[in-house]
This record gives structure tokens, C-alpha cells and sequence, in this order.
């Protein structure tokens, strides 16, 4: 196991919290408005309805700005392949549908396709903010254990990888975009129930790289998905998160990682902040937001004995830890405009915003 340090708390970062909102609810995503102090908190009602919620903060308050209801529970949602223009929100939702809404004309969906023949469990987008060479595109991830990733202008996915004809279905639990570097370039990352994680290159249409961390992954995420593959933050069942250095892939050992334990629960998410992808989160089944630090090594590559390059993991440092909530974190959103401030999401029903402070030292 790596190495991990802790810093002495006075001159941590300190993890406050500025808006605590109670929900009538089940949130399971939260997304903030690009270029606007507003946030969307979308999730399940008690009769399996979905909600979407459009919140503004106004000194320190949040206000409704709208709410509407739609026919099946929304597990996830990205403004990834959206332009600031426009900032329309992409949602999965339980009963497979994949839909991109207008916030401010909600009762339509501008685009609405069967993605999955089961629920959603994730979405990722890309492209459309300015992040990301290539076309906009959005990625599903299901419980049916397909991988589709679509363009928003077509109703047939661009890309379908799905399970081999009698191969058991495992459940898709998180998906991602990266190495969106040019026009040509990008992969997506997806983890799955039996701990299988698959790096897809979209360029070649071939199968990257694949491994297995024998527990359930919860979350996956590149810390800069318009760069060449630097890290992939990983975050799974039995309280591990592991860190892959993405940029030596050795042909028999696979990408050099560090593992982590954590929270003394499922770790739900990993988060990297948008300001400077060597800090990020992490959201615990025990309610805690751990924030941390990554560490290169001296030389991030050395020769492995059949004199292929080999990756050499970093190290973890611990910055700040706060348990915020009795139910689990599962999800979490930074500002892109405000540095340290993100929206949370915990499963006791409310929706929270928090500041993190002094993350420009780091």
C-alpha cells in the first residue's frame, strides 16, 4: 500500500459549509449551471418519478427557480457536450432513456433516444464547453452492461460495446471521458460491478487497456479529460481508491497505480479540481469528503527488466478530512468559475454547498 502523508490542519485547507437544503427527494446527481451561480440537483421521488431542479444562489441562499417531473427516476446528468451558449443538461434515467433538456423550457426533451434496456447508472459528456478537442459526445454506461457513446444530433449510438453473445452481463456502474487532446484523439473509461475496469480507444475502436480490482467500481475519472492521459482516479467498494499513472502503459505489467484506503466504506466518487488536476476528492458511504493531494515521483517512468518503460506511482497526501453527513456522498460537482466551491449530494436527502478553502497554496 502507498505511502500516505497528512499536513498539519492549521494551515489546511478547511472544508466549510455555506448552503445545507433539505429535499423532498432522493437526489443522485448535482451539476452546477457553466458560467452562472445557478445548479441543478436531479433524482427519484418516493412514487420512482424523476425530478429536476434548477436552484440560484443568492447571498448565501439558494432559490427555487423551477422544478419539473418526468416519468421514470434520473440517475445521472453532465453538461459536458453542451456549449456555454446553450448549457443544455443530458440525463439517464431508470428506464434507459438518455435525454438532453433546455432548463429553460423543461416540459420537452430537445433530444431523447432508448439508450439502455435497463436503468442508466451513468454519463459523461465532452466536447461542447470548450473542453476537449472533436465533436460533442456523450457516453452512457448501463445496467444492461453496454458502453454507447452518442452524438447528441443523431438518434443511433456512434459507438456500442457491449457484452459477447452468452458472456455473463455485468452491471456498468460509471463511465468517462479522456485524452481528448486533438480532434482525433479519445478514449472512454468505464468500471464495472465485478471490479473490471476498460479503457475504449474511440479512435482505433479497439480495447486500450483492461484490468480487474476485485471490487465493485463506483467511479472512475481522467484528472483533465483535454490532455494526454496523465492520471485516472479510481474509487471502489471495501473503502480503496486507487490512482493510475496513465501516461507508461507497460505490455504485460499494465499502468503503475497506488492504492488507498478510505472513509471505512464504499467510496462512492472521485472528484479532481478543475483549477489544478493534482487535487481532488473523494465521497465516502460514511458521509465523509476527504481531499487530497497527488505526489509525483522523482522519475514517473523506469526500464522494467524486458526493457519496456514501466510506470512509478506517486503518493497520496491527505490535506483535509470532514464527515459531513450520516448518509452517503454520491455525488459532487466543482464550480469551474470559483475555486474550492463544489455541490454535494448525500443520500439523507439533501443537497449541500461547500467552500474549501486555501486550495491555491497547494
Amino acid at each position: 500500500m502507498a505511502a500516505m502523508t497528512t499536513m498539519d490542519t492549521t494551515e489546511a485547507p478547511q472544508i466549510i459549509e455555506h448552503v445545507h437544503k433539505s429535499l423532498t427527494f432522493t437526489p443522485y446527481d448535482t451539476r452546477w449551471v457553466p458560467c452562472s451561480a445557478r445548479l441543478v440537483c436531479m433524482g427519484i421521488t418516493p412514487k420512482a418519478k424523476g425530478t429536476l431542479q434548477v436552484f440560484e444562489m443568492n447571498s448565501g441562499e439558494l432559490t427555487l427557480l423551477s422544478e419539473s417531473q418526468k416519468p421514470k427516476g434520473i440517475k445521472c446528468g453532465t453538461f459536458g457536450a453542451s456549449s456555454f451558449e446553450e448549457r443544455h443538461l443530458a440525463c439517464g434515467d431508470y428506464a434507459g432513456m438518455v435525454a438532453i433538456y433546455d432548463l429553460n423550457r423543461q416540459e420537452v426533451p430537445v433530444f431523447s433516444v432508448q439508450g439502455h434496456s435497463a436503468i442508466v447508472n451513468a454519463i459523461d459528456g465532452i466536447g461542447g464547453q470548450s473542453v476537449g478537442n472533436g465533436a460533442p459526445e456523450l457516453v452512457t454506461g448501463g445496467r444492461d452492461g453496454c458502453v454507447r457513446v452518442w452524438d447528441p444530433r443523431v438518434s443511433e449510438p456512434v459507438v456500442s460495446l457491449e457484452p459477447d453473445e452468452g458472456q455473463a452481463v455485468r452491471d456498468c456502474w460509471t463511465v468517462a471521458f479522456g485524452n481528448s487532446f486533438n480532434d482525433e484523439e479519445r478514449v472512454v473509461a468505464a468500471g464495472y460491478d465485478n471490479g473490471d475496469i476498460k479503457l475504449f480507444d474511440l479512435r482505433t475502436n479497439t480495447l486500450r487497456y483492461e484490468t480487474n480490482v476485485k471490487n465493485g467500481v463506483t467511479g472512475i475519472e481522467f484528472d483533465r479529460r483535454d490532455i494526454e492521459m496523465n492520471k485516472i482516479a479510481v474509487t471502489t467498494l471495501e473503502s480503496k481508491i486507487r490512482v493510475y499513472d496513465a501516461r507508461t502503459q507497460h505490455p504485460t505489467e499494465g499502468m503503475a497505480y497506488l492504492l488507498e484506503k478510505a472513509h471505512k466504506s464504499t467510496v462512492w466518487l472521485a472528484r479532481h479540481l478543475p483549477q489544478n488536476r493534482d487535487l481532488f476528492m473523494t465521497g465516502g458511504g460514511n458521509g465523509g469528503f476527504n481531499l487530497y493531494k497527488y505526489h509525483y515521483p522523482a522519475a514517473r517512468s523506469k526500464e522494467a527488466k524486458d526493457n519496456h518503460p514501466m510506470g512509478v506511482p506517486g503518493t497520496l497526501e491527505l490535506l483535509n478530512s470532514r464527515v459531513i453527513s450520516t448518509q452517503p456522498i454520491i455525488s459532487c460537482d466543482w464550480s469551474t468559475d470559483y475555486e474550492g466551491l463544489c455541490c454535494l449530494a448525500c443520500l439523507d436527502q439533501t443537497m449541500r454547498i461547500f467552500i474549501v478553502t486555501k486550495l491555491g497554496k497547494f
